[in-house]
């Protein structure tokens, strides 16, 4: 048997570079034992997916199928940074929605909002660079940053800020931890679905302006908002509404409910439109063209009816949560203006089970209830807290909530 050289001192060994090591989702785990469970024939209630079940507006739906059918247009590259015919509709989204006139010339279609994320993140920062962003929070923006070699600043929040930034609390920070060069923001925000009002909103953009703080603004969740009547933004507001120097990133995935056609993008500041479309073509080409053409029926007025519906069947989920606060016995909840989320501390039952980590996964062989637990969300507080979807759909979180009483009894 011929026994392999060792390399010579040296020479490097082969190993995963420094800057992959970033956590896995936990929810990855839970889904991976969803399904083994199901086909085991469980009965499952999966309350972890932020994924509306409903699925493609029908619109989009028979546009793509009618584009496989004919062939046409060809589905060769297009732009890097997308259609100009999908830019142009972008555009009137914003003028549709927020009043605001976006030249075509600023959006960038992107590969889903994660492409986005990695094209701003590339294009605003430098590595070294200080980024500031909100804890409990979305784990991509903490793992793509630190993969590309950017200074995470944790902004722990809480119910006293509604989880969300402020102007002081940014001040602690860049006095703990020097000066910052960037912050994320996300209204809806992806654990809690609390969101930033008009004045919330300038206060942070002017702060921003302020100390050379670039923003990039996570708006991926607008629409799918729960206002009072008459609220005065009900689908919430834009940062190019008060300040024009951040990014703005959006998605198709979450009010259209497009998840698996990996179509976002981002309204762009003029200094970093050059640099983002230059870093599109070499990072990916061009967005799917499929999705890209299927996409433009995403903006007419029978495409918005539909996807309001929609969210009012989200809405009523929302309400069987709401209304259950009291019978779950957890403690405090994030107040859930927007997403289709629902964040809450374990209260006493952590006295039982130690950590959301074992509750959930003691709840989810028990009664077959797949909810996530907060460590992906807040790596300081997360082992309190647990985080449910219902974009499952009213009959599933009523379902889940039945057996989670039973679980806890």
């Amino acid at each position: 048997m011929t026994v392999p050289t060792p390399p010579p001192p040296s020479v490097r060994p082969l190993a995963a570079s420094a800057r992959s090591r970033v956590p896995a989702f936990e929810v990855m785990e839970i889904l991976g034992r969803v399904e083994q469970l199901r086909a085991q024939g469980r009965d499952v209630v999966s309350l972890c997916a932020g994924e509306p079940s409903v699925g493609a507006p029908a619109a989009v739906s028979d546009s793509a199928a009618l584009l496989h059918i004919t062939g046409t247009p060809a589905l060769g590259y297009t732009s890097a940074i997308g259609t100009r015919e999908l830019r142009d509709a972008i555009a009137g989204h914003y003028r549709k929605w927020y009043g605001l006139d976006v030249p075509p010339e600023r959006v960038a279609v992107t590969t889903g909002s994660s492409g986005a994320f990695t094209l701003s993140f590339l294009a605003a920062f430098n590595p070294g660079d200080r980024v500031a962003l909100a804890s409990p929070g979305y784990p991509a923006y903490r793992n793509i940053l630190t993969a590309l070699g950017i200074e995470v600043v944790t902004i722990q929040t809480g119910p006293e800020t509604r989880f969300q930034p402020t102007p002081a609390l940014l001040d602690a920070a860049q006095a703990a931890h020097g000066p910052l060069h960037g912050l994320i923001l996300a209204s809806p925000a992806n654990p809690t679905g609390t969101m930033t009002n008009r004045a919330e909103l300038e206060a942070l953009t002017g702060w921003c302006a302020a100390h050379g703080v670039r923003l990039v603004s996570d708006e991926i969740y607008h629409g799918i908002t729960y206002p009072e009547p008459g609220a005065a933004d009900p689908r919430g507001v834009s940062t190019w509404e008060t300040n024009r120097s951040g990014l703005v990133i959006s998605s198709f995935s979450k009010y259209w409910g497009m998840t698996g056609w990996r179509l976002g993008w981002a309204l762009m500041p003029e200094d970093l439109t050059d640099a983002m479309e230059a870093l599109a073509g070499n990072f990916s080409l061009c967005p799917p063209a499929p999705a890209q053409y299927a996409a433009l029926g995403a903006f007419t007025a029978e495409t918005y009816a539909e996807r309001d519906a929609v969210v009012t069947s989200f809405a009523r989920a929302r309400s069987l949560l709401l209304a259950a606060h009291d019978r779950l016995g957890w403690g405090i909840a994030a107040p859930a203006d927007g997403a289709f989320y629902y964040y809450a501390d374990l209260g006493e039952q952590l006295d039982r089970w130690g950590t959301s980590r074992a509750y959930a996964r003691a709840l989810l062989d028990a009664e077959g209830v797949a909810l996530v637990p907060g460590t992906d969300f807040d790596p300081l507080h997360g082992h309190r807290t647990v985080r449910l979807s219902f974009a499952a759909g009213e009959t599933a979180v009523a379902a889940a909530i039945k057996r989670i009483v039973r679980f806890q009894e």
